[in-house]
């Protein structure tokens, strides 16, 4: 499966990284990981 980082998925969906991280923490995006303190997010995870 490919990730995105916050950043990058900030960009696509139009927010801040830090709503990103927000919904990360929340459990509000399926199929998050995090690898110590970074968050990957799928590619084909819908816009909330």
């Amino acid at each position: 499966m490919d990730y995105m980082t916050l950043k990058e998925t900030s960009k696509k969906w139009g927010v801040t990284p830090r709503w990103i991280n927000y919904y990360c923490s929340a459990n509000r995006i399926p199929g998050t990981v995090k690898i110590a303190t970074i968050w990957l997010i799928p590619k084909d995870a819908k816009n909330l």
